[in-house]
């Protein structure tokens, strides 16, 4: 199973465009240890020729063109990409259905409430169904679906009730799985790597599905949970917006470190998140750990 890393960063990227935090004013003036990150998406295959984007956000057009293997042909119309399996129904993991709708026939994977959301709260199937002709297909916890013929096989999991915030407060009362990770098994070679960019807690559930895997791209987006409020840019903390902080006592880091996965790699990273300088106290403790940062273009074998 190949993977690529097309985007690394939170909603709205990195630096953000309307951001003037220290790390975003420092990539702007070109700081060494700090570089430009897309909204979060992966690409997955079997065998470099057939492919499924891990959400498509506003970036998508941009990420396929710079990557090779995702371009189309060899006839007018052809795309190597088969099938979109989003996490969530936020904005900055959908709205790139918009930018994949000329003619193209797509599998798109979702959990049930987020299908039901893109089509009345958001009616973004709507839109895109005079243009495209996409298969809408529900990604059920623990219930798991072929890829590519069944060459992977993936089972998305439970990680979350935060609706997206167009779906209404009322969304986030019954417990409904609005956010999901992927765990993704290459029949053929046994590796296993897991998509988990909104962890709301470190369940259990979490836990079953992390065990044995030999890769992680895990929710990395604030290092602490009052990091948006201590910078005075919202009264909003990390767990406001469905997010387990990295450090601290009860953060994703130290956990993260004792599990024996080959890869660990935290994706999905905020602008205002120190760690994203190569040069912080912040990153180098990761690098103790044994813990990557995820950046785009990242590629590897599983």
């Amino acid at each position: 199973m190949i993977i690529k890393v097309l985007g690394s960063a939170a909603g709205g990227g990195y630096p953000q465009w309307n951001c003037a935090c220290p790390n975003c004013k420092r990539a702007r003036a070109g700081a060494p240890s700090l570089c430009a990150r897309r909204n979060d998406s992966l690409a997955v295959s079997p065998d470099g020729k057939r492919w499924a984007l891990l959400n498509a956000g506003p970036d998508v057009c941009l990420q396929t063109e710079a990557y090779g293997p995702l371009h189309p042909g060899p006839s007018l119309r052809e795309s190597p990409i088969q099938a979109v399996l989003l996490t969530d129904g936020e904005l900055d993991h959908t709205t790139g259905l918009l930018q994949l709708r000329q003619s193209a026939s797509l599998e798109i994977y979702a959990p049930p409430p987020v299908l039901s959301a893109l089509s009345d709260e958001f009616p973004l199937r709507r839109i895109v169904e005079p243009y495209a002709n996409f298969r809408w297909l529900e990604a059920q916890p623990e219930e798991s679906f072929p890829l590519f013929g069944g060459e992977l096989a993936v089972c998305p999991f439970y990680l979350g009730d935060k609706p997206p915030r167009y779906a209404g407060a009322n969304s986030h009362q019954d417990r409904a799985a609005w956010v999901v990770g992927y765990r993704l098994t290459d029949r053929l070679t046994g590796g296993v790597a897991v998509y988990a960019p909104g962890i709301e807690t470190w369940s259990p559930t979490l836990e079953q599905h992390l065990d044995g895997a030999d890769c992680l791209f895990l929710d990395g987006t604030f290092w602490h949970g009052d990091e948006l409020r201590s910078l005075g840019v919202s009264d909003l903390v990390a767990a406001d917006m469905g997010h387990l902080p990295v450090a601290g006592p009860h953060g994703s880091a130290e956990r993260l470190a004792r599990l024996p996965a080959r890869r660990k790699v935290y994706i999905h990273v905020n602008n205002t998140n120190p760690m994203l300088d190569e040069s912080s106290p912040e990153r180098h403790r990761l690098t103790e750990l044994g813990i990557e940062v995820g950046v785009d273009g990242m590629e590897m074998e599983v």
